[in-house]
């Protein structure tokens, strides 16, 4: 005769952000059996995935799927995903503490950083997080026509109307920076609607895109070649594009001993330049559109009065100290619109530790940093955690490390199980807050799916907060 094992107090983990991090972190907590676990991913957006949604260009397919993984963990018992809660504003940190045990932060990093130049600011001059945030439909970019900030709908407060003006009304671009958002940015500034019809873009992004006269677009490293920081694979679709020339000045490909240096122990980096000396190595054709890369450059002044003109340069080299020196050399481009993809930064979120010097939350190895101490029940993930590096991939491992953490403090007592399950539904309800679950997810995705179709596409991203609301109404709800 055998008698059952009394079932043991899950631990309720709150994890905020519905990205690649939260949702590794979700599944790093479900699939091991030590500790019976209650997940719950939390994101102020309508939607999940993150970055898989809003920060891989949309004609990316195979980096895209990968929110089919992720939706799979979503799915798993144990889990469940909370749209549309905004934590700082709909709940603070405080109270959602109270209602779980432990709080995992796993909210990227939703800023971009500075060129710290003149002119910056001038109109026509945008981050990469925000351009990329339009193309890929984020509602952010795309408000609501009528919001408590602007009431009347009028096209200057909204982001996204005045990308789509930049994007019609520019000839030539400047993208500054050697990473894949630079290279998905150029890419897509180049492309014809027509290139892009098979990807998931908004329509309102596809009808501006149509329209757009963007012909030659200038892509600047501060450093040279050996030191980009592209994928291989992402370098070779952008030669493969049509009716397009890839301009690389033989100037930037003669190596010094450090940029030699870097490639014989880079395989990553062996492969870009091998593909950019072949690139080079290419006759003009005199294709309508062209990407220009400038190695050893960095943009000391954006010009312009009331609008972006154009970008001084300054020709650079590797100081004494490894550090990038300038010259002292100057020149000019012509420019409509300069995107700066000088790198993501992390954010603080009301009621979080945060370092302002390094864009992060403060921690040792996942486990937050509060009061010189560590905090008992929060841990982070993700950007917010180490910063915006490596691939969607990373996160994984990143999150698997966290994990750890707080697996190794539950069983050494430090973190404790005290029967929560139900108390974040209870405040959430409590509040008069409706969080939308996954099945909500899957009734916006089936109308993605369906305006698609009407398009003639597989799908089309719905880009307005009002649009996926709707979406995510089960038939029978009161539309008030």
């Amino acid at each position: 005769m055998s008698v059952d094992s009394p079932a043991r107090t899950p631990l309720v983990v709150a994890v905020i952000g519905a990205g690649p991090s939260g949702i590794y972190a979700a599944e790093a907590l479900t699939a091991q059996s030590a500790v019976p676990v209650e997940v719950v991913v939390l994101d102020r957006l309508p939607v999940p995935f993150g970055l898989v949604r809003y920060g891989v260009a949309p004609d990316h397919h195979s980096i895209r799927s990968i929110r089919n993984t992720l939706e799979r963990t979503l799915e798993r018992p144990g889990v469940a995903f909370y749209g549309d809660v905004t934590i700082g504003r709909d709940v603070t940190v405080e109270e959602l503490r109270g209602a779980v045990d432990v709080v995992l932060y796993a909210y990227g990093a939703g800023s971009d950083r500075r060129l710290g130049i003149p002119g910056e600011d001038l109109p026509g001059s945008l981050g990469a997080p925000e351009f990329v945030n339009w193309y890929c439909g984020h509602p952010d970019v795309h408000p609501d026509a009528h919001t408590e900030a602007d009431p009347g709908g009028t096209a200057d407060a909204d982001p996204g109307a005045q990308i789509a003006r930049l994007v019609r009304e520019s000839r030539t671009a400047v993208v500054v920076g050697v990473g894949n958002v630079a290279l998905d940015v150029a890419r897509v500034l180049v492309k014809s609607a027509d290139e892009l019809a098979d990807t998931d873009m908004a329509e309102e992004v596809l009808a501006s895109l149509a329209g757009k006269r963007v012909d030659t677009v200038h892509v600047l490293g501060r450093r040279g070649p050996a030191y980009t920081a592209f994928t291989t694979k992402e370098l070779r679709e952008l030669g493969q594009l049509p009716d397009l020339d890839l301009v690389v000045s033989a100037e930037d490909l003669e190596f010094d001993a450090s940029s030699l240096a870097v490639v014989g122990q880079d395989k990553v980096a062996a492969r870009n330049v091998a593909v950019m000396r072949e690139w080079a190595a290419r006759p003009p054709t005199g294709a309508s559109r062209r990407i220009v890369l400038h190695f050893w450059t960095r943009p000391t002044r954006v010009l312009g009065e009331d609008h972006v003109t154009g970008v001084e340069l300054e020709r650079t080299v590797i100081g004494s100290d490894g550090y990038v020196d300038g010259t002292g050399e100057l020149s000019t481009v012509e420019a409509d619109l300069v995107v700066r993809s000088v790198g993501y930064r992390g954010v603080a979120l009301p009621g979080v530790p945060y370092d302002a010097s390094t864009g992060r939350v403060p921690h040792a190895e996942g486990r937050v940093i509060r009061d010189d101490g560590f905090s008992p029940d929060e841990y982070v993930t993700g950007w917010i955690k180490r910063g915006p590096t490596g691939v969607i991939g990373t996160n994984k491992s990143d999150a698997v490390e966290t994990v750890a953490s707080l697996l190794t403090d539950v069983d050494a007592g430090r973190v404790v199980p005290r029967g929560r399950s139900g108390a974040l539904d209870r405040l959430l309800v409590g509040r008069g807050l409706h969080a939308l679950d996954l099945p909500a997810w899957h009734r916006i995705d089936a109308a993605e799916v369906a305006l698609g179709t009407s398009h003639g596409r597989l799908r089309t991203t719905l880009a307005h907060r009002v649009e996926l609301l709707a979406a995510a109404r089960h038939p029978g709800d009161d539309p008030a």
